[in-house]
């Protein structure tokens, strides 16, 4: 506020001319509302007396970081705009889950990969929400780990102490009754 102005408002205060409710825009106007990327702004004033009052919204995919309104006294805005960050979905992991197990998570946020039991990370185990909406690097995979000796299981032996669970070893041994049936129908052709 210029100088001459500065003199001449506690008059127009003491003479009533302007009420502790209500500063004029030309005396105490925030201009415009500042704008976000990836989102916009609305006016929510609820009458001309009020102090001016803005609310903010994200675009689709995108989700909004610190205050949803914002308001202008004095010449000075409530709090700075908020931001509007990219959403990315859970990572499928198959056979392990993120760190932090949520439906979706913001730009920059970032997140560990875990194995479920015999199950080791294949890739990066640490993975970011980039602005484009996808994990960075790649979503890794868990894959299983033989355990020591478990390379080959022969005839059945070793099965449960190999296989990580029922199904496994009821798949194991389905194909190894096929490789025993490939062996007798190979044997009775020659």
């Amino acid at each position: 506020m210029s100088p001459k102005l500065q003199g001449i408002v506690p008059a127009l205060w003491l003479l009533g001319v302007l009420s502790p409710l209500w500063c004029p825009p030309v005396l105490c106007d925030c201009k415009f509302p500042p704008t976000i990327a990836h989102g916009h702004h609305r006016d929510v004033t609820r009458s001309i007396f009020s102090t001016k009052e803005y609310a903010y919204e994200c675009d689709e995919g995108y989700t909004l970081v610190g205050e949803s309104r914002i308001s202008c006294s004095s010449s000075v805005w409530s709090a700075l705009a908020p931001e509007c960050k990219a959403v990315c979905p859970k990572p499928e992991i198959e056979n392990g889950k993120p760190s932090v197990d949520k439906d979706q998570y913001a730009e920059s946020e970032n997140v560990t990969v875990e194995c479920n039991s015999g199950y080791d990370v294949v890739g990066s185990q640490s993975i970011t929400c980039s602005e484009d909406r996808t994990w960075y690097p790649e979503v890794p995979k868990c894959e299983w780990v033989f355990p020591e000796g478990c390379e080959q299981v022969l005839a059945g032996r070793k099965l449960m102490q190999c296989l990580p669970n029922p199904e496994d070893v009821k798949m194991a041994l389905e194909v190894y009754k096929l490789s025993l049936e490939i062996e007798r129908l190979e044997k009775s052709e020659t």
